[in-house]
């Protein structure tokens, strides 16, 4: 049995931001040091990254503020009290991470076949961005 506790799918959202919710498992597991190692190197990276670049926030002020809240209702509210983007710039933040590796780019397609080659997945044609590999990977789909 693994022991690896999965953070929610990239897809889930919260305030209408996709991924939020995952980046704030991520960060409770981290503080519980729960967070297993293939999370360790990008935690606060890649995806992660992406979504506090798009919302204007850094790693300090989300790790202090899950560290400090005790539901997800209380992150939410804070997120929509002080992450001001117009649902423009929410949407394209949405529309990047859930449809990354669908580009046009030979090295990005690669890198998602490598991913696949390694986890096994390569025979499912379905998974065709880095989000379906996530939710694969972490047995949702």
């Amino acid at each position: 049995m693994s022991d690896i506790i999965y953070p929610r799918s990239p897809r889930e959202t919260m305030a209408g931001w996709a991924y939020l919710p995952r980046f704030i498992d991520k960060i409770r597991l981290h503080l519980a040091g729960k967070l297993h190692g293939e999370y360790q190197e990008n935690f606060t990276q890649g995806f992660d990254g992406y979504w506090m670049k798009a919302a204007g926030v850094t790693a300090e002020q989300m790790i202090e503020l899950v560290g400090r809240s005790v539901s997800d209702g209380e992150v939410c509210d804070w997120i929509r009290t002080h992450v001001k983007k117009s649902d423009v710039e929410r949407n394209q933040c949405n529309s990047y991470i859930l449809n990354r590796g669908l580009e046009d780019d030979a090295e990005l397609r690669a890198r998602l076949r490598m991913r696949k080659d390694q986890a096994g997945l390569s025979h499912r044609e379905d998974i065709q961005t880095f989000v379906d590999f996530i939710d694969a990977d972490e047995k949702r789909s």
